[in-house]
C-alpha cells in the first residue's frame, strides 16, 4: 500500500469554500478505477496548510468513508508545532487510516537535531505508521539523509517522502535504511528516475488528472521495465510541468 503510484489528492471545494462531498466521491471513484494504489488525504496537495485542524480531520474522515475500504487512505498530520502535530496525528488513532504523512515543520527552520526530536516525539504516541515529508522549497528545512538514518530507528517510522527532486538523496538514504524502509518521490517529473535508483514509488500530484498512466509507469517501473514505463513518463512531461506553472494545488485544481 506504500508503492506505486499514491495520489496527493486534492480537496475540492465548492463555491462557497466547502468541501464538495459529490466531487470528491467522484475523485475517489475515479482512483479506484485507475489503479492508484493509495490516497493522501489533506497533505500540501489537499490544502493542508489552510484548512482548520476541524476541517482537516472532517476531509480525513469523509475521504476514508467514501473510500470504504476499496483503497488504503493515509492522513496528512503534519504541523510546524510539535504537540499540534501530535494531536492531529491522534485524532486518527484507530480510525481506519493506514499511515501518516508527517511534513518537516514549517518557517521555524529547526536544527537536525531539532528536527529528529520533533518525528521522534510523534511517532512515540501513536501506534500508526509515519511517513517523514521533506521539501525544502515550502518548508525552508531539509531533513538530511542522516536524519532520516537515524529516524528510520524509531518505531513507526517507516519511510519517506523525499520531494528536494535529488536524486543523489535515494542512495544517500539507502545506504543508512533498512531494506524494508519505503523511499517515496515527491516530484513527477524525476519520479521514474527516483525509482530506477530503487525508490518504492511516488505521491504524486499528476495522479489526479492522469490517474491510469501514473499508476502503470509505476507498475512497470516496480517490474523492472523501464524502457516501457519512459515511454509514459516521456508522454507525461509536458503535464508534470504545467501542473507547477502556479504554486500546488491550484493548477491541479483547474486541471481537473
Amino acid at each position: 500500500m506504500f508503492t506505486g503510484s499514491i495520489v496527493a489528492i486534492v480537496t475540492p471545494m465548492d463555491e462557497k469554500g466547502n468541501v464538495c462531498r459529490a466531487s470528491l466521491k467522484k475523485l475517489i471513484d475515479y482512483h479506484v478505477a485507475s489503479g492508484t494504489s493509495a490516497i493522501v488525504s489533506v497533505g500540501t496537495t489537499g490544502e493542508s496548510a489552510t484548512l482548520n485542524h476541524d476541517e482537516h480531520a472532517d476531509v480525513v474522515m469523509m475521504t476514508l468513508e467514501l473510500a470504504d475500504g476499496r483503497i488504503p487512505v493515509i492522513a496528512g498530520t503534519g504541523a510546524n508545532a510539535t504537540a499540534e502535530a501530535i494531536s492531529l496525528t491522534q485524532r486518527f488513532n484507530d480510525s481506519g487510516i493506514v499511515g501518516c504523512l508527517t511534513v518537516t515543520p514549517y518557517y521555524n527552520r529547526p536544527s537536525q537535531e531539532g528536527l529528529y526530536q520533533h518525528f521522534k516525539a510523534i511517532a512515540e504516541h501513536t501506534d500508526l505508521p509515519q511517513i517523514l515529508y521533506n521539501v525544502p522549497s515550502r518548508t525552508g528545512c531539509d531533513l538530511l539523509p542522516e536524519t532520516v538514518g537515524r529516524l528510520a530507528k524509531v518505531k513507526n517510522i517507516i519511510g519517506i517522502k523525499e520531494a528536494t527532486g535529488n536524486l543523489t538523496r535515494v542512495n544517500q538514504i539507502k545506504e543508512l535504511v533498512s531494506d524494508d524502509f519505503v523511499l517515496l518521490s515527491g516530484d513527477d517529473a524525476s519520479a521514474l528516475d527516483f525509482m530506477q535508483l530503487g525508490g518504492h514509488g511516488v505521491i504524486s500530484v499528476t495522479a489526479n488528472v492522469a490517474a491510469r498512466d501514473m499508476a502503470q509507469m509505476c507498475k512497470l517501473a516496480a517490474e523492472g521495465h523501464f524502457a516501457e514505463a519512459r515511454v509514459i513518463n516521456q508522454r507525461l512531461m509536458p503535464l508534470h510541468n504545467k501542473l507547477f506553472v502556479e504554486p500546488n494545488p491550484i493548477p491541479g485544481e483547474m486541471g481537473m
